[in-house]
């Protein structure tokens, strides 16, 4: 786990930040210690080369799964309920980690389709560890990636498009569990 810091997670939502909005090219180590406010010297510090920055990002995306994974685990709506209705891009920590590796895994960086294909595999354990079926459990999974594709790659602006506290939205989030509920029967 990564030592808490300040300034280590200024400069990681500063890389995430433009990774996101920019691109990969765009994320140089003096455009990060720029846009969080830190000396080039100050970013180097935590982290001593682009790959180190990288692999911060990486190790974030990470930690945050494996809280991700534990809520889908307990959540007392179930896991499938649980995962279908954050399958959307509400622009939490999550999210924009999981945007940030997207755009490093079209990049140079088989760490980062690594770390996307280890975080899929954790939610398909996991749906398959509620539901008893690996059939049924890659069908949810493919669901929520449609979601989550939609909401965040499709239309990057989570304001602009679904709303998942909306009555509507809700709405739609129960017929399609609905419909799910039927694969489980």
């Amino acid at each position: 786990m990564s030592t808490p810091s300040p300034t280590r997670d200024r400069l990681l939502d500063a890389f995430e930040a433009l990774l996101i909005e920019q691109g990969e090219k765009a994320a140089t180590l003096d455009a990060v210690a720029a846009r969080a406010g830190v000396s080039k010297g100050g970013l180097l510090y935590h982290f001593g080369s682009k790959d180190a920055l990288v692999t911060g990002q990486l190790t974030r995306l990470a930690e945050l799964a494996t809280t991700d994974v534990e809520n889908i685990r307990h959540a007392p709506a179930g896991s499938v309920d649980y995962l279908i209705r954050t399958s959307v891009n509400t622009d939490t920590p999550l999210d924009r980690a999981i945007i940030a590796a997207a755009c490093l895994a079209q990049g140079t960086h088989p760490a980062a389709n690594e770390a996307l294909a280890a975080l899929r595999q954790q939610w398909l354990a996991v749906v398959e560890e509620a539901v008893g079926d690996p059939d049924v459990a890659e069908a949810i999974l493919l669901v929520s990636d449609g979601l989550y594709y939609n909401s965040a790659l499709a239309n990057p602006m989570p304001s602009a498009g679904f709303d998942p506290r909306s009555a509507e939205s809700t709405q739609q989030m129960d017929r399609l569990l609905a419909v799910l509920a039927k694969l489980l029967d």
